[in-house]
């Protein structure tokens, strides 16, 4: 379901995808509503599941994964459980899309040499053939939304239906 989100939702979740850290007195300060205020409304997205989670991005070089590589796997087959498992398994493995197209998975892989990339290439290439590509750069890293979807694609936040009042 998706739901409705006005121009203060969409600024509290901007600062929070910035700074999921941030304290809430600062949050509301950046976004023009009260400590209380802006606390409802953090839960209010949080039990309406726009806000899934808070992570700490981790730089990859860093921690000694060197190589960071996008993994493309056509998988023949319709039984998909024993790949779910290696991924469950390779924790190399930080995202899996599945997706349309010649290729039905897409994954981003980080190892820590060219020789553990080559082993998980290889674990993969059970399932399938596999292309991969590593990455040079990210000129622009992962970032979630922060814009309004196309008009009349949303409903409200904490209803089925109707619309949401929003109080400061």
């Amino acid at each position: 379901m998706t739901e409705n989100l006005d121009a203060t939702d969409w600024a509290i979740l901007n600062e929070l995808q910035q700074d999921g850290r941030i304290a809430f007195t600062e949050l509301a300060r950046r976004v023009n509503l009260s400590p209380s205020a802006t606390t409802e409304r953090v839960r209010r997205l949080e039990a309406a599941q726009v806000i899934t989670g808070y992570r700490a991005e981790v730089d990859l070089e860093r921690t000694g994964y060197m190589a960071l590589a996008v993994v493309r796997l056509k998988y023949p087959g319709t039984r998909h459980e024993p790949l779910h498992r290696l991924l469950a398994e390779r924790p190399e493995i930080l995202e899996c899309l599945r997706t349309t197209g010649d290729d039905c998975y897409v994954l981003k892989v980080a190892a820590t040499s060219m020789g553990q990339l080559e082993q998980i290439v290889d674990a993969l290439a059970q399932f399938g053939s596999t292309t991969t590509n590593l990455v040079l750069s990210r000129p622009l890293p992962f970032r979630g939304p922060s814009a309004v979807p196309g008009p009349g694609l949303v409903r409200s936040v904490g209803s089925a239906g109707g619309s949401r009042r929003d109080t400061p």
